[in-house]
């Protein structure tokens, strides 16, 4: 089992995330991932920095750490032959070290650039085509695909990776995971209740997995807020507060989603993550990804107001706990 750290790119400046994930690998993480949006979740105290130019920063400034995003959306602003060179590419600069995690998107990462954002069927249909396509890229062939959606020409990666790329895909619910398990390498699911997302999620996916004959690979991800009471908790939480405002997935300003979340009672919004003050809490917070969910991979996603002392802290007194309670 491996454990991630997750480079939020929507609450630091990228300057500051490769800080992170130098510190991170430092720390004994085994796996570094960025997150990649074009706007953020609010416009005051935020930022968006573009996850593949950090991605080659945080390549030459680490050694052995596995980089990945979570996520990156190969339907609109990305053609997804463009992703497949960008993780192409990566990958050479990294050594082979590159996961693709993908998913289906959002609209602030693509209306604002004047692209639209369906509903969720045709999005679903958009992957299919996109992973079909950066399956064959990646594994070397010349692609001419004339799909519904996309179209290549004789294309291929004259830089072609270094390793093979797997490419995992994000899923919250059954149709997803089954998706995920037919035409992705692997799944990329939040966990709150871990029974629940073993039901309706993993289950699934593991399921529809073998019946394509593909390895099963589970990256869990858990969001939690390191802090001592719900003050500082609710400022540590500020640049994510607009993620669990009304209409977040249609919203293109962030502006608009950070009034929408200051006007909700802060305690309604805290009260979707796991709030805690110390090594013990996390220890106890992402125990069920590790016992119950059995994941590959183990991200953790930690607001706090230091993180650079949260990941030191996290990997002499967290994650020996955590590699311990996997080989139980």
């Amino acid at each position: 089992m491996k454990f991630a750290w997750l480079c939020s790119h929507e609450s630091y400046q990228p300057e500051d995330l490769v800080k992170q994930a130098v510190a991170a690998e430092q720390a004994g993480f085994d796996v570094v991932l960025g997150s990649d949006h074009f706007h953020p979740w609010v416009d005051d105290t935020s930022a968006a920095g573009f996850v593949w130019s950090w991605l080659g920063a945080v390549a030459a400034q680490t050694t052995n750490v596995q980089l990945g995003t979570s996520v990156t959306c190969p339907l609109f602003h990305y053609h997804p032959a463009l992703v497949a060179q960008m993780a192409a590419t990566t990958d050479r600069l990294s050594g082979g070290r590159l996961l693709l995690g993908v998913g289906t998107g959002e609209a602030l990462n693509e209306r604002p650039l004047g692209f639209p954002f369906p509903g969720y069927a045709e999005r679903q249909a958009r992957m299919q085509e996109a992973l079909e396509i950066m399956h064959r890229l990646l594994a070397g062939e010349k692609v001419t695909f004339h799909g519904e959606h996309y179209t290549t020409e004789t294309a291929k990666l004259y830089s072609p990776p270094a390793s093979d790329v797997p490419i995992l895909m994000a899923a919250g619910g059954p149709k997803s995971a089954q998706f995920a398990g037919t035409y992705a390498d692997g799944l990329i699911t939040s966990v709150k209740d871990p029974a629940d997302t073993l039901a309706k999620v993993i289950t699934p996916y593991r399921r529809a997995a073998s019946e394509s004959g593909r390895q099963h690979q589970v990256l869990a991800t858990h969001w939690t807020v390191l802090a001592d009471g719900p003050s500082e908790a609710w400022e540590a939480l500020s640049s994510m507060r607009g993620l669990r405002a009304p209409g977040r997935l249609e919203a293109t300003d962030p502006a608009e989603l950070r009034i929408r979340a200051d006007e909700m009672d802060p305690a309604e919004v805290l009260a979707s993550y796991a709030v805690v003050p110390d090594a013990a809490g996390l220890i106890e917070s992402y125990h069920p990804l590790v016992t119950e969910v059995g994941a590959d991979i183990v991200s953790i996603q930690v607001m706090s107001l230091d993180p650079m002392g949260a990941i030191e802290m996290i990997g002499k007194e967290v994650l020996p706990q955590l590699r311990a309670a996997a080989t139980r």
